[in-house]
């Protein structure tokens, strides 16, 4: 006579979990273990964890010809996450724990050598699988446990636990286990002196979301001015915050600012390989442009960076999402993110410097602008020109604008664009967070003269004209102006004429 059990766990298929139902089988024959289902090594190579935990904790290894079988069977399964299932179907199977409350749990976790229980990366995820089929998560997450709302939780620190049953063995986490939101250095805007017009265009990069490229020689503050963007945007989305914590679980990066309420910034070396910036490898996990959802990607040296890496920023920065398709299947990631980037003007990074002078040839300086290609920069609205600030205010320790006046601004702009957007279309702002569209734009006969001249001059593209457009409404919105006026026109065209490479 032979027996059968299924347990309920997952594995993490990109930055999601996916269920998988654990088949214990047991019948006469030579004992052994045998894994079918697409199993990958680190899931194959569970069975040697699987049988030293077993006997660590007290239990028989059933001499047996037990089959596992990880169902559905067309899914790779990945991860040392399945070891738990694995050893509660076959302690169930050979009747050597209580069945009750197995059908209501969601088991995840590594078992050790000595039957204890470990954490795997992605706990968001699978709390998030959890909640969605009404299962109890069981694992071991003590030391970075992260508390979603809705979400039953069990904690489980050894195999040994069980054999009086899962309710006697699970305890609830105790109060403060979870991670606590600590938040890093603050940042101000107060320490970046001098640049008082960079910071205006950061105040119209937070309120339209635009992207923006900075250009200017070494030590003129443009890393200083990007870190600090994060500080002026408004508090992140519920729902992008999760979001960011589910990515940042399944990378196994760090989640305390996100629990903190920060919005995510990446700085990837611009040694970044394209599977580094989009995603992949395998098992495919998501890249920097994933792990910056909801806040701020910033690319410093953006001219080092190989250009076909750089190309393939066109289309997540189009859909705000990455595509990466295996022979297994299709994976999306989400990357709504703001781009933000800093470049020196030549190889020597002094070119159009008043007191250091270039010695870059124009052939070096033709080849290094030449690896920003022209649709890249057409994708980036606002690109200025930074200048090194004067040494007697660096000295005198003179302060500008702040963090704190600056998200006021923000705050105040994106504040009245939700009642003008409310008030033309009818739509609420939560719903159309990105930056203006074009149809949003209205000119009237003498700003659409202005935006037509300033066209031609500069012999803007139709994309280069709709990009003046949305920064001159994101200048009337900081203004509180319902219509455009002339003046937001000049002023949007200051951020690229000069600097499009």
């Amino acid at each position: 006579m032979g027996s059968f059990v299924s347990i309920n766990a997952a594995c993490l298929r990109g930055v999601e979990a996916v269920p998988v139902t654990v088949e214990v089988a047991m019948s006469g024959g030579i004992p052994s273990i045998h894994y079918v289902g697409m199993a990958d090594g680190s899931v194959l190579e569970g069975r040697q964890r699987v049988r030293s935990a077993l006997r660590s904790a007290g239990y028989e290894l059933p001499r047996k010809n037990i089959v596992v079988n990880l169902t559905p069977g067309d899914i790779r399964k990945t991860g040392t996450g399945l070891d738990l299932a694995i050893a509660v179907g076959i302690l169930a199977g050979s009747g050597q724990i209580p069945l009750n409350g197995l059908e209501g749990a969601l088991f995840v976790g590594e078992l050790t050598l000595d039957a204890m229980v470990r954490p795997v990366r992605g706990e968001v995820a699978y709390q998030i699988l959890a909640r969605d089929t009404g299962r109890m998560l069981v694992g071991n997450w003590i030391y970075d446990h992260v508390e979603l709302s809705g979400v039953r939780t069990g904690l489980l620190t050894g195999l040994g636990e069980l054999k009086c049953g899962l309710g006697e063995a699970l305890c609830a986490y105790p109060q403060g286990s979870a991670t606590p939101p600590l938040r890093s250095v603050p940042l101000d805007y107060a320490d970046v002196i001098g640049q008082e017009g960079a910071k205006r265009a950061c105040v119209i990069a937070a309120v339209g979301g635009h992207g923006m490229l900075m250009i200017g020689a070494p030590g003129s503050g443009k890393t200083m001015l990007a870190q600090r963007l994060t500080t002026i945007l408004p508090p992140i989305d519920p729902a992008v915050q999760q979001e960011a914590l589910r990515i940042h679980s399944v990378a196994g990066e760090p989640i305390d600012g996100i629990l903190g309420g920060e919005r995510p910034f990446r700085s990837p070396h611009h040694t970044a390989s394209a599977a580094g910036l989009l995603g992949g490898g395998r098992p495919v996990r998501p890249g920097e442009v994933s792990l910056a959802h909801g806040g701020v990607l910033f690319l410093d040296e953006l001219a080092e960076y190989p250009p076909s890496v750089l190309d393939t920023l066109r289309q997540p920065l189009e859909e705000g999402c990455v595509r990466i398709v295996r022979v297994d299947g299709t994976y999306t990631f989400p990357c709504s993110f703001q781009l933000v980037a800093a470049s020196n003007p030549c190889p020597c990074g002094y070119l159009g410097d008043p007191e250091v002078p270039c010695r870059c040839s124009i052939a070096s300086i033709e080849r290094y602008r030449s690896r920003l290609s022209g649709p890249l920069l057409d994708r980036i609205d606002l690109i200025l020109s930074i200048t090194r600030p004067d040494a007697g205010q660096v000295l005198h320790g003179e302060q500008g604008l702040s963090s704190a006046s600056m998200a006021e601004q923000v705050q105040r702009g994106r504040a009245f664009r939700g009642w003008r957007r409310a008030r033309e279309n009818g739509e609420a702002e939560s719903g159309r967070a990105g930056a203006p569209g074009v149809g949003e734009v209205a000119l009237r006969a003498r700003e659409e003269g202005c935006a037509l001249a300033i066209a031609r001059s500069q012999h803007l593209s139709a994309r280069g004209l709709a990009r003046l457009c949305r920064i001159a409404r994101t200048i009337a919105d900081l203004d509180e102006r319902p219509d455009v006026e002339r003046r937001h026109i000049m002023e949007a065209s200051m951020y690229g004429a000069e600097g499009r490479l």
